[in-house]
């Protein structure tokens, strides 16, 4: 994909959402780091039903880590995971108090070194609580890259890289969401949304779901299976 198409399509969806952000809900760097840590395997939707009863009882490294790993874990038991995640929230918590003054770091190194977190989680805190210009390539992100044509990759990283190179500087901070949103809800995995897609006269997608199109092959496919029903209609019997 060349620099202009690229440019051209962060624009527009610039233009259709000026200030994307993440759909988990979150008051403070530290309450985003739990619901990311959350949402692993998890909705968006059913990550802030949890946080909604979490965070009114405990929204703080002391106080979470003072419920305990049961406590926690019943706390947040709608969620899937949740005793793998409530052990690693408690050891996040413990150290967030014992090596950073209970304060979220704004440091890739350190983040990475917390519990439960790993380079997504921490590329989401780092861009989302801290304005920094990095691209966390979940599974959406991922197969948008790919199909569109933005960043071809096979793996999660080279992807990132790829981004991280390719968006013209202007978009960076604010791509990682509006990647997300576009995969969540118009370039879905079974079936993309094209023709309510406002990028797809640019995206490179050779299978894209053009009504028309899906007309004609089904059409044709009834034609190839049914040779006599096309003949006998040919000559005007039925």
């Amino acid at each position: 994909m060349n620099p202009a198409k690229r440019r051209e399509i962060f624009s527009r969806l610039r233009a259709a959402n000026p200030h994307p952000t993440t759909e988990l809900e979150y008051a403070t760097p530290f309450e985003l780091l739990v619901a990311v840590v959350l949402s692993a395997q998890a909705t968006d939707k059913g990550v802030n039903l949890a946080t909604r009863r979490l965070f009114p009882v405990a929204n703080t490294p002391e106080a979470i880590y003072a419920l305990g790993e049961a406590g926690l874990a019943d706390t947040i038991k709608s969620i899937g995971l949740y005793k793998s995640k409530a052990r690693h929230l408690i050891a996040a918590c413990r150290m967030l108090v014992e090596q950073h003054g209970s304060r979220v770091p704004a440091e890739r190194a350190a983040l990475e070194a917390l519990p439960g977190v790993g380079r997504k989680t921490a590329n989401v805190i780092l861009n989302t609580a801290f304005g920094q210009p990095t691209m966390a390539v979940d599974t959406h992100i991922f197969r948008v890259a790919n199909r569109t044509g933005l960043a071809p990759g096979k793996t999660v990283l080279e992807v990132e890289k790829k981004l991280l190179k390719t968006i013209p500087a202007e978009f960076r901070i604010d791509a990682h969401h509006w990647l997300i949103l576009h995969g969540r809800y118009v370039c879905q995995a079974r079936k993309p949304k094209c023709p309510a897609c406002l990028i797809a006269d640019l995206c490179e997608y050779k299978d894209k779901t053009w009504p028309a199109a899906e007309g004609m092959k089904k059409r044709s496919a009834k034609t190839a299976l049914s040779p006599t029903l096309s003949r006998t209609r040919e000559r005007g019997q039925t």
